[in-house]
């Protein structure tokens, strides 16, 4: 049996994070996706923002949002995510925090192709993916 994919896209920001620049990752997802995709998102404050919220409801056909529970790791895939990263960079050293961002862009890209794992996320986190893949 055939499954679609499943991909995950990254945008990294230095400093705390507003709602223009989750705004302009939204925008930037939906030139790399180009088709509505489904937004999880833990329960940071600027993803529930006016601004961000106002944001994604002018662009219903274009973004779908979902709110993951109160924060907790293990329900949360993107923790996978983050800590397949971090594993993978444990003895790497940068010069630079653009050497730094570059080396985790390259293992988000990475990770990107390893569509098991990233489904592996979402079991772990018990939620499903049905009716999205």
């Amino acid at each position: 049996m055939h499954r679609p994919l499943l991909l995950i896209y990254a945008q990294h920001f230095e400093g705390s994070v507003q709602g223009a620049l989750v705004m302009s990752a939204l925008r930037y997802f939906h030139r790399e996706v180009g088709q509505p995709q489904l937004m999880a998102w833990d329960r940071l404050d600027v993803h529930r923002s006016r601004e961000v919220k106002d944001f994604v409801e002018s662009r219903s056909e274009d973004f779908v949002l979902d709110e993951f529970p109160v924060y907790s790791r293990e329900f949360n895939p993107k923790e996978g995510c983050n800590s397949q990263v971090k594993r993978s960079m444990i003895n790497a050293t940068h010069e630079s925090v653009a050497d730094l961002r570059q080396n985790v862009h390259a293992r988000v890209v990475s990770l990107r192709r390893r569509h098991s794992a990233l489904r592996g996320f979402f079991e772990h986190a018990r939620l499903s993916l049905r009716g999205l893949t």
